[in-house]
């Protein structure tokens, strides 16, 4: 059975935040839309990297003949849901070269001298790109608001600006998908243990992850305002549930495929003879 096999709805619907979205009625181990297994899974994603990697190169060699368009996918997530294995396992199957990847971490002095926007928008995709947050300007939002490091208002003023940022991107031609991985508190405690438990991943365990599972409820509540305010009609919110790795990744492969494909993609004309090209190289 094909990639598309096992889809009863598509993931694009199944996943897009709408009117009346409840991120606390969300079952962060559920497949929805997807009829198959791990297994089946894993053989879809393998299909998709295909499909994507084709639409990928068509989007950058667009880029290269004067077709302004870009595509942004935005990552957001506590800790260990898995953004590093959307970056690597589907992201990683496209080639690198058209590839912008940003990963955002505790803003510098630098940083923090500007708006907090000024740090994001330098790193937003060139035409022909596909660019990729791994967080992004909505930390301004969530642990900001969380551990107020900002004012109330300022908080508040920030999520317009989003909006209003995103709206200047999709008006230059960039597309974006924003998407959000939605662990549940049981399995982030499970993957912290098992980095615990092993040591080559010591490394990318971090004592502060436990500080801020403590704050469990209030991210979780910073996300239902973020997704009350800023999922519009031209840049919804995705809620990927996260538990299962293997779902997580087909899911925003899918939602990745279907934004390109969205873009009726085409081979950039050649400005030579292809023909005379042909004689010409036979006889050199």
């Amino acid at each position: 059975m094909g990639r598309e096999g096992y889809w009863t709805t598509d993931p694009k619907d199944a996943l897009r935040v709408g009117p009346g979205f409840r991120l606390d009625a969300q079952d962060a181990a559920a497949k929805p839309g997807f009829d198959g297994h791990k297994s089946d899974g894993e053989l879809a994603l393998a299909e998709g990297a295909g499909i994507l990697a084709d639409l990928q190169e068509r989007l950058y060699a667009a880029g290269t003949v004067g077709d302004k368009r870009s595509l942004l996918l935005v990552l957001q997530a506590m800790d260990t849901a898995g953004k590093g294995g959307i970056v690597s396992h589907v992201v990683g199957a496209v080639n690198p070269g058209g590839v912008r990847y940003a990963g955002f971490k505790k803003p510098t002095p630098e940083e923090l001298a500007h708006d907090f926007l000024w740090r994001v928008d330098r790193e937003v995709p060139s035409a022909g790109q596909l660019g990729v947050f791994d967080r992004s300007h909505y930390e301004d939002v969530l642990i900001g608001r969380v551990r107020q490091l900002a004012p109330a208002d300022e908080i508040e003023r920030r999520y317009g600006a989003i909006n209003g940022f995103e709206e200047e991107l999709r008006e230059s031609g960039t597309t974006i998908v924003k998407v959000m991985l939605h662990l549940s508190k049981d399995e982030q405690r499970a993957r912290l243990a098992d980095r615990l438990e092993r040591p080559e991943k010591h490394w990318k365990y971090n004592p502060g992850d436990v500080d801020e599972r403590q704050l469990w409820d209030e991210y979780q509540a910073a996300y239902q305002v973020v997704f009350d305010r800023t999922s519009t009609e031209g840049a919804p919110w995705y809620v990927v549930p996260a538990d299962r790795k293997w779902y997580a990744r087909l899911a925003v492969q899918h939602l990745l495929i279907d934004a390109l494909e969205g873009m009726n993609l085409d081979w950039p004309a050649p400005e030579y003879d292809v023909e005379e090209e042909k004689r010409r190289l036979a006889a050199s």
